[in-house]
């Protein structure tokens, strides 16, 4: 098989399976307050924090600001990923303009331009493992961790062959120049909570 044949392979969106759990999923008592997504054919059922949703608000009200309120930006929602079994529910979320909904009302990884995952304790090894290969394969072209038990941001950009080139990183409290990408914006991360 071919490096080109593995990627067309890892591509492969096996909806109807995650659906399948999904719909398992949702008749189960998830208690309130907690996020379930499939990585790589496995569970994960995460609590949110204070400090994980003070992250997310910030970055959600920098894209807002930068492209109105009515861009289409999500949270929590799943999006089904390339790889073996991946319905990923991204912290954040900004859809390309135009962008609807599938048939079955899902989003399509295609027309995301913006990822963020604000790392957990239960989701690093995730967030920077496998959801990180999945966006580069997908091609999201910019991918945002944010780290509050490092005090870091690391910013992944130019997908190219399932990897990203370019990485930078940044501490809280320094502000992150993303002008040169999709999103075009300057985020502050001066507000950034820690743990």
């Amino acid at each position: 098989m071919t490096v080109v044949d593995d990627r067309i392979a890892m591509a492969d969106v096996s909806t109807e399976s995650l659906d399948a759990w999904f719909e398992r999923l949702e008749k189960m008592p998830v208690p309130e307050g907690f996020r379930v997504e499939i990585v790589g054919g496995s569970v994960h059922m995460t609590p949110q924090r204070s400090t994980h949703w003070h992250i997310i608000r910030w970055i959600v009200r920098a894209v807002e600001d930068r492209f109105g309120m009515n861009t289409e930006v999500v949270s929590d929602v799943r999006i089904d990923f390339p790889g073996h079994q991946n319905g990923f529910c991204p912290d954040v979320a900004k859809l390309r303009d135009g962008a609807e909904p599938d048939e079955t009302g899902h989003w399509r990884y295609e027309d995301v331009e913006f990822v963020a995952e604000v790392i957990s304790q239960g989701t690093a090894a995730n967030d920077y493992g496998p959801k990180k290969t999945a966006y580069a394969v997908a091609e999201v072209p910019v991918y945002l961790i944010a780290d509050p038990y490092q005090g870091k941001c690391h910013v992944y950009t130019q997908p190219k062959d399932g990897e990203y080139i370019t990485e930078t990183t940044v501490g809280f409290g320094h502000d992150l120049d993303l002008t040169g990408t999709p999103l075009g914006l300057t985020l502050r991360t001066a507000g950034f909570p820690r743990d």
